[in-house]
């Protein structure tokens, strides 16, 4: 009989000791990136069948079509749909069961209809909301303000309807444009974003009134309230110091001075206050804007000379036309 080495016969008995125990050890429940959790895994599957169908229960769901998982814990994150025509149906309230949920992006979807379930707002920690380019229809949720960690909220170029929520003035990147929205801005809307860069667009609506007392000291970087029925006094949106980069204020009933009392953002690179009814003249200081790539104040009510020098050179006959008596290149000359 072939004898063995004591330390050979050492490590076969641990080696035969680190199997037994293996045999007989609860095999781990620990999640991979994988797996989803459990819970999340039960909410995705109440979903309708329109979103599910590509879905197998018997597949990690961290691999299923627009579903984004945290490797380390398996909760979904992320939920993204891009460009789908068969993507149809109402957005389900069940949603609200993706509690980690950070990111849930809805953009070009024609077949998605019916309103936003308010009970989005309790997605405590969503940081950013895009549902864009869809049949969504009815009012934007007040709920969506409950959200404090949203940052981004992007609902353009649905068929929403009714008022914008003061509610949602918390947030500091906001998108409402090209929707059916009517009423005025409300009150005290962004009067709580102060030490905060804001982003706003609410373009293509139907909004009427004045613009809050409270826009001269919101720290907008991005602002455009175009093609509404806006009126009243918008100069205190200007002002030098402050972070404005782009301003599009065209096509409203505005009337203000824009002489004087106006002065330009120096980072200012868009300006377009066009088909109003502005008064005054051209505040020469215009020329002087060095990064002023777009300017464009035609069709108001204008006078005196354009300015010269500077950045002036970049924009032609265009920019100014159908004003009451502008003159001075690109126009005709000044008589005086």
């Amino acid at each position: 009989m072939m004898r063995m080495h004591p330390h050979a016969l050492l490590l076969l008995l641990f080696l035969f000791s680190v199997l037994a125990g293996g045999a007989n050890a609860e095999p781990s429940r620990e999640l991979t990136y994988k797996d989803c959790h459990p819970d999340d895994k039960a909410v995705l599957l109440s979903f309708p069948e329109s979103w599910s169908s590509s879905w197998t229960p018997d597949t990690p769901c961290c691999d299923w079509f627009a579903v984004a998982c945290d490797r380390s814990t398996g909760r979904i994150v992320g939920f993204s749909v891009f460009q789908d025509p068969d993507f149809t149906g109402t957005i389900p309230s069940a949603i609200a069961g993706l509690t980690h949920l950070q990111d849930l992006f809805l953009h070009h979807l024609p077949g998605l209809s019916g309103p936003i379930p308010p009970e989005i707002g309790k997605l405590s920690n969503l940081s950013r909301l895009e549902i864009s380019w869809t049949g969504v229809s009815g009012p934007v949720p007040s709920s969506l303000g409950a959200l404090k960690k949203l940052a981004q909220l992007n609902l353009s170029f649905n068929s929403l309807s009714g008022a914008i929520p003061v509610s949602l003035g918390t947030i500091p990147g906001i998108t409402l444009s090209r929707n059916r929205l009517t009423g005025a801005i409300p009150n005290m809307f962004l009067g709580e974003s102060a030490g905060r860069d804001v982003y706003l667009d609410v373009s293509h609506n139907n909004l009427t009134g004045a613009i809050p007392a409270e826009f001269a000291a919101v720290n907008f970087t991005h602002l455009d309230l175009s093609r509404n029925a806006l009126t009243g006094d918008a100069s205190g949106l200007f002002g030098r110091g402050k972070e404005l980069q782009y301003i599009d204020l065209s096509r409203n009933a505005f009337d203000f001075d824009l002489s004087g009392v106006v002065v330009l953002p120096e980072k200012l690179f868009h300006l377009d206050l066009s088909h109003n009814a502005i008064h005054g003249s051209i505040p020469a200081q215009v020329a002087d804007v060095a990064n002023l790539l777009a300017f464009n104040v035609s069709y108001n009510r204008l006078c005196g000379a354009v300015p010269t020098g500077g950045n002036m050179a970049r924009f032609d006959l265009y920019n100014f036309q159908h004003n009451k008596c502008l003159c001075g290149a690109p126009l005709p000359p000044c008589k005086n």
